[in-house]
């Protein structure tokens, strides 16, 4: 497991709150009078977690494991392609979340961003919404490696209820991020209109939005997700577990190389 530097642990922080503040602009700005996001938190994301491989490079992820998320985020892209979230059959948390609980948080949180990018580039799904979807998956799996200590079913029935918990907040997140360029939305059997509305208060687009959420995407697709997500885990888990955790001890295993040849006179 790659453990935080206190360095580490304050990017991750900076990274976070910088992250939360993108995702909810809408309701952070009171009198906001633009649907516009302020793209400066676009800019300055990817430059910090340029800045966090940064740090992480020096304080753990050395080439082996530099390859370990190499292949990790191959097997995510590939998983991404297969279930493309179909219907919300999605099974790259299914990964993350045992990536997370094996290397730990902060590998966790690099593999969360890299999986996403290599995913949409295989996928042609690179767009604006790309970092939004990178950070949420990040913090997928940065949560699985802070997870307390269990083992056996015990376990498995903990990544399985943090599974579906986390299913339905990335689903939150990501409709929280673009919910307010949506106008004019209304959905059939829900009254009112469910449209972020500019300058209004914090209430009252608080609860538009949950509104929103409910009826086009946590009764349904977030809930597919978690359950597809809690199955995987419950039949695969083990198995993966083990087989990570083996390569996470043949990744870190040091040692010193000593000669046996001997010299003859």
């Amino acid at each position: 497991m790659i453990r935080f530097s206190p360095r580490t642990a304050v990017l991750l922080a900076i990274i976070s709150v910088a992250g939360l503040m993108m995702f909810g602009w809408p309701l952070l700005l009171h009198g906001y009078d633009r649907v516009q996001p302020p793209f400066i938190f676009l800019a300055l994301l990817p430059l910090m977690l340029v800045v966090l491989l940064s740090e992480l490079s020096t304080g753990g992820i050395d080439t082996r494991m530099i390859a370990v998320l190499g292949v990790l985020s191959a097997i995510e892209a590939v998983l991404r392609a297969v279930s493309a979230g179909t219907g919300g059959v999605e099974l790259v948390f299914f990964m993350l979340i045992l990536g997370g609980r094996v290397f730990g948080p902060a590998f966790g949180f690099v593999l969360g961003c890299t999986s996403l990018f290599v995913a949409a580039l295989v996928t042609a799904g690179v767009g604006p919404w790309l970092p939004y979807q990178m950070l949420g998956a990040a913090w997928v799996a940065m949560g699985a490696g802070l997870l307390p200590r269990a083992s056996g079913r015990r376990e498995i029935g903990l990544l399985a209820a943090y599974g579906i918990f986390a299913s339905y907040a990335y689903g939150l997140l990501l409709n929280l991020q673009g919910w307010p360029l949506l106008t004019g939305v209304t959905v059939p059997g829900a009254s009112g209109n469910l449209s972020y509305e500019p300058g209004a208060a914090f209430a009252e687009n608080l609860a538009t939005f949950l509104r929103y959420t409910l009826v086009t995407s946590t009764s349904s697709w977030d809930t597919v997700r978690a359950i597809t997500t809690a199955v995987a885990i419950a039949l695969l888990g083990p198995a993966v577990l083990a087989t990570l955790r083996r390569v996470a001890r043949r990744a870190t295993v040091t040692g010193v190389v000593v000669s046996t040849s001997s010299t003859t006179g």
